[in-house]
């Protein structure tokens, strides 16, 4: 795998793995005291650094498990029941 590569796929499960943290421990305005002027559905404190932290953390260890089955070749397409045989 190319150094290109790696970092598009790193890129891309850390984009997913960003809005599966960005909801965790929003308290939006509406279950808080409500600020007038603002809409309720806005988060009160979104703790966006935190969440980019977590986010990078979190991404480098799918990108680390799936870097490894790659290079071991731990599943290969042959081992994956449902695919249709291409000889």
């Amino acid at each position: 795998m190319s150094v290109t590569t790696a970092l598009a796929i790193y890129f891309l499960v850390w984009w997913l793995t960003l809005f599966a943290v960005l909801p965790f421990g929003i308290r939006s305005q509406h279950e808080e005291e409500t600020t007038p002027g603002t809409d309720p559905g806005a988060p009160v404190l979104p703790r966006i650094a935190s969440k980019l932290i977590w986010t990078t953390l979190v991404s480098a260890a799918i990108f680390a498990v799936m870097y490894v089955v790659y290079v071991y070749r731990l599943v290969d397409l042959d081992s994956i029941p449902g695919l249709p045989n291409p000889s």
